[in-house]
């Protein structure tokens, strides 16, 4: 069973995006968006951590803290503190609550989600979820950062990498251009979705090989790009 994660932050594009990348990586991940609401879902639903915001509208991330670590039940539960602050006392006073990790605001979502796996690794002592890919004969290792076709090594730039990485985990799912810089990347620079074309044409020509079946990365006219099924 993938670990699960809790997020909660009242911006709700932060928990869509959070969500998203958790889910990418191989978590289950659920998001509220404010302190009572943690607290039933904690109740109800058990995670294995929790990214937890620290300005919510009614109660606030330190009150919390507080709660889970006072309950027997949940005493052990990790927690990833996010702020908009740049006070180091409000990093103090959390890291004495018992957070496990603190992250400032704005953050990459890969960087979140890469501490994400140490907080638990670290915590549990147990493997995390799933760090390699596969489609036939491609395998995209994620810890070593590595692509093999048929055991050939592949030399894939950051940007080729991030955005396989996207296609495999999400096969048969059509991506559009802008979708596959944002959660692909983890940020968008508008009007150069088209750059993306260029990304695409040069991972078809590493990753295939004569006599596949036809692309393996397939155009959908009109949208932008999925990885075929196999």
């Amino acid at each position: 069973m993938p670990e699960t994660v809790l997020v909660v932050d009242d911006d709700r594009e932060i928990v869509r995006l959070v969500c998203a990348y958790l889910e990418q990586a191989g978590f289950r991940a659920s998001g509220v968006y404010n302190g009572e609401a943690a607290l039933r879902a904690i109740r109800t639903e058990r995670p294995d951590l929790i990214v937890l915001d620290l300005m919510l509208p009614d109660r606030d991330g330190f009150e919390i803290a507080r709660a889970v670590r006072s309950d027997p039940a949940h005493a052990q539960l990790p927690i990833i503190m996010l702020t908009a602050r740049v006070d180091d006392t409000d990093r103090i006073v959390g890291l004495e609550l018992g957070a496990d990790d603190y992250v400032s605001k704005p953050f990459n979502p890969r960087e979140l989600v890469a501490r994400v796996r140490a907080v638990l690794r670290r915590t549990t002592g147990a493997p995390v979820a799933t760090q390699r890919l596969t489609s036939g004969d491609l395998v995209l290792d994620l810890d070593a950062h590595r692509v093999t076709v048929g055991g050939v090594v592949l030399e894939l730039t950051p940007t080729e990498f991030e955005l396989l990485a996207l296609l495999m985990r999400n096969p048969g799912h059509a991506f559009t251009r802008t979708e596959l810089i944002e959660q692909g990347l983890g940020y968008s620079y508008a009007g150069l979705e088209r750059t993306v074309d260029s990304h695409i044409k040069n991972l078809r020509k590493k990753i295939e090989r004569d006599g596949d079946a036809g692309p393996l990365i397939e155009t959908v006219y009109g949208i932008g790009y999925r990885l075929r099924n196999l």
